[in-house]
């Protein structure tokens, strides 16, 4: 059904497009060549116009795909591993003991004070107008023509013959030949001689030793409480500002308050050394030389003549002919012709409608608030500590490890951001504010460092390289083709008969 409306909308447009004059009460879809209708009437008849279609069929096509085997291969290497092996020294440090010093300094803060106040600010808005327009395009509507062409294709034919080759084959000829050749025997003989040996005796002896012992004490030692210092502001009062008009709230002086922790009872253990006299028994070895006889074989090799047989191969040459058939391709030419379709693309001329929107720029005024800050000058007092280090020698053992960094190459994704600029505008609010100086006096800490020197006995730990044998298995990659199906559409173009309604002309 599809296709008839389609075949009659072709047929209207083709009458549309001859060059004559048109009927308004055809509307336009019939046109006569230099005939105008005596009557309004319409007389038509059918006729069967050819008409090519496209079909699809399906096709079974074979095609390869490359797959990958992973295959395992065991392969020895060898591993270099790091033992580690602890070991300890002593190390001189510097440690700086605080010592806390108070002073008192005056600073300036500058205190803001904010102001409301209100200005106009001038911006610019866009607004749309709509204004519609017509243009006219041009699509190009394709026409096919059928066209023959003729080729020359060389089909070629093949022809057998014969031909004699001459070649040569080696034929073996054994001949037997004799050598003489030494062979060395060997005699065994007993002989004896003395033999001079050393032996290890154990001696026993008595000896006296100092040993070094003691005990551990418990003392008891008192440590003070902390200082502390506090910095307490006494309650204030309201004055009144001539400036602003208005009572404002002035604090009170700071005071500093010391005070201190009772103090603490502490308990260390205390080691007491003592030396002891003690006898011990020993053993030391001592070397005695001692003579021996023993029995020795002797091996001498006395010469002895053999005689042998052995054949030799000697290969003779022999010329032999056999006959051989070969081919011989001769191309003949043979003429073929084709039919082929051309495509003109016939240009046609349409109009469309279309809306433009221009921005006009319009200006506003609106009131903005915003804040101004003062800074107000106003003086204040604290208190710091200062810290002197004082330098004390102490010896401590610590334990610690040497690291080897060994390079790995490892591989991560990340992201990357690229920051495009664009362009905005904005209305925003800003405050703007003044600094003021104001002076204050605060107490703070100087810290001074007093260097000491201490000993301590460090353990560090040594890495040795040990070189192990190791199996891995390597993988390898190994391509093959595996064959597969696939259905596709292939064109066809098919010839329809359709009928089409056309109406008679009629002259006066």
């Amino acid at each position: 059904m599809r296709a008839n409306v389609g075949v009659s909308v072709l047929a209207t447009l083709v009458l549309a497009m001859l060059p004559s004059a048109a009927l308004a009460g055809y509307c336009g879809a019939a046109r006569y060549n230099g005939c105008v209708p005596c009557s309004y009437q319409q007389d038509c008849h059918t006729v069967m116009k050819t008409v090519r279609c496209t079909e699809y069929e399906q096709k079974e096509i074979t095609c390869y795909h490359t797959v990958i085997d992973e295959i395992c291969e065991a392969k020895v290497i060898s591993v270099p591993r790091i033992v580690r092996e602890q070991r300890q020294k002593e190390v001189c440090y510097t440690v700086c003991k605080p010592v806390w010093e108070t002073k008192t300094r005056s600073y300036t803060v500058c205190k803001p004070v904010w102001e409301t106040r209100q200005k106009e600010v001038c911006y610019t808005v866009c607004k749309p107008v709509w204004e519609t327009k017509t243009r006219s395009y041009t699509v190009c509507k394709p026409v096919w023509e059928t066209r023959q062409r003729t080729y020359t294709v060389c089909k070629p034919v093949w022809e057998t013959r014969q031909k004699e080759v001459c070649y040569t084959v080696c034929k073996p000829v054994w001949e037997t030949k004799t050598r003489s050749y030494t062979v060395c025997k060997p005699v065994w003989e007993t002989r004896q001689r003395e033999i001079n040996y050393t032996v290890r005796v154990p001696v026993k002896y008595t000896k006296t030793i100092m040993i070094k012992t003691g005990h551990w004490e418990t003392q008891q030692y008192e440590v003070p409480g902390k200082i502390c210092t506090k910095t307490v502001r006494e309650p204030g009062c309201l004055v009144w500002d001539p400036c602003q008009c208005r009572c404002v709230y002035k604090p009170g002086p700071c005071k500093t308050l010391t005070c201190q922790a009772p103090p603490k009872t502490c308990c260390k253990r205390v080691w007491v050394p003592e030396c002891k006299e003690k006898q011990i028994c020993c053993t030391k070895i001592v070397c005695e030389q001692r003579t021996k006889t023993c029995n020795y074989k002797v091996c001498k090799m006395v010469p002895e003549t053999k005689t042998c047989s052995y054949k030799v191969c000697h290969m003779v040459p022999e010329q032999r002919t056999r006959t051989v058939c070969y081919k011989v391709c001769k191309m003949v030419p043979e003429t073929r012709t084709c039919n082929y379709k051309v495509c003109k693309m016939v240009p046609e001329t349409k109009t469309c409608c279309y809306k433009v929107c221009h921005m006009v720029p319009e200006k506003r005024t609106r009131t903005v608030c915003y804040k101004v800050c003062k800074m107000v000058p106003e003086t204040k007092t604290c208190c710091y500590k200062v810290c002197h280090m004082v330098p004390e020698k102490r010896t401590r053992t610590v334990c610690y490890k040497v690291c080897k960094m060994v390079p790995e190459t490892k591989t991560c994704c990340y992201k990357v951001c690229h920051m495009v600029p664009e362009k905005r505008t904005r209305t925003v609010c800003y405050k703007v504010c003044k600094m003021v100086p104001e002076t204050k006096t605060c107490s703070y800490k100087v810290c001074h460092m007093v260097p000491e020197q201490r000993s301590r006995t460090v353990c560090y730990t040594v890495c040795k390289r040990v070189c192990e044998q190791k199996t891995i298995y390597v993988k390898r990659c190994v391509k093959r083709k595996v064959p597969y199906t696939v259905k596709r559409c292939v064109p066809r173009t098919v010839c329809k008969q359709v009928p089409v309604c056309v109406s008679s002309p009629c002259c006066d």
